[in-house]
């Protein structure tokens, strides 16, 4: 059943002054995982991130692309090999990450928001040199061509907002020793928030956001404190592939950022609740 003319006009204004308050801020939303794969909640998720720009929000989407990656790579014959939760990435692994991120996966976004009305931009950390980076090892392992970000420059990303544009950016860097490095996608959005003075980073992951018992949903934890984080580790509380997530959080915080926020892109339209409710969802970190 619809909703009232009433409820709808309700709904309006009890937004309103949260439409105020991020007019013509800047927001970065991380999008990857259970969003992209389904049909329906990327569907939600573009209408989202649509109706924030067409109110004046200045957004800014940074996307992964990890399941299409092992997909291609599947298809290619070549197996997916991970060290410590990153994907090891040789040169041929790199030429399959630089063609289906910066491509299709990034192209098939930009076709998406145009659809649903918007202005889309696509764009990849190669361009205008936006993401230096240099090789990574994960505790003395090496990775291949995985790298740590040594640098942001967001000019191209200001100059698509300038001109109206949602930029939508595959995470790659380029090394100064001329080779593309495939980037952690939390990672690159925490930077570029940051570098962009942003006033939001919100990442969309597949959990309600940081629970205090990881099996149960209802014990979710609404506000934390960057300062509390390294107490919620040693607690255990924050644990396994929840710890480098939430490092981006503290980081973006810390360089800068007013929120960052661990959302459930399980939920459609969570992004909306988000950013135009009291109570919000997920985990706002300050």
């Amino acid at each position: 059943m619809g909703i009232s003319e009433n409820e709808t006009a309700q709904v309006l204004v009890h937004a309103l002054p949260y439409i105020q308050q991020y007019n013509n801020k800047t927001i970065v939303v991380k999008y990857g995982g259970n969003a992209m794969v389904s049909g329906e909640l990327k569907d939600a998720v573009m209408t989202d991130l649509v109706l924030l720009s067409l109110v004046g929000i200045r957004v800014v989407l940074v996307h992964g692309g990890g399941p299409e990656i092992t997909d291609m790579l599947k298809k290619v014959g070549k197996e997916s090999r991970f060290v410590g939760g990153l994907r090891y990435t040789d040169r041929e692994t790199m030429d399959i990450v630089q063609m289906v991120l910066g491509g299709k996966v990034n192209k098939d976004l930009v076709l998406s928001l145009q659809h649903k009305g918007g202005r889309a931009l696509g764009l990849c950390g190669l361009d205008g040199g936006m993401i230096e980076a240099e090789r990574m090892f994960a505790d003395g392992t090496d990775l291949g061509q995985v790298g740590q970000v040594t640098n942001v420059d967001v000019t191209p990303i200001n100059d698509a907002l300038e001109h109206g544009y949602i930029p939508v950016v595959a995470t790659m860097g380029a090394g100064r020793d001329g080779k593309v490095y495939n980037i952690n996608a939390d990672t690159a959005a925490a930077r570029i928030a940051a570098a962009l003075g942003a006033e939001k980073l919100i990442l969309l992951t597949d959990i309600r956001g940081l629970l205090r018992d990881k099996n149960d949903e209802n014990t979710l934890i609404p506000v934390v404190n960057v300062s509390e984080v390294p107490n919620l580790i040693r607690q255990g509380i924050i644990s396994g592939g929840m710890i480098p997530k939430i490092d981006c959080c503290v980081e973006a915080v810390r360089r800068g950022v007013n929120r960052a926020h661990i959302i459930d892109g399980r939920r459609p339209h969570s992004i909306l609740v988000e950013m135009f409710s009291d109570g919000g969802i997920g985990t706002m970190f300050l």
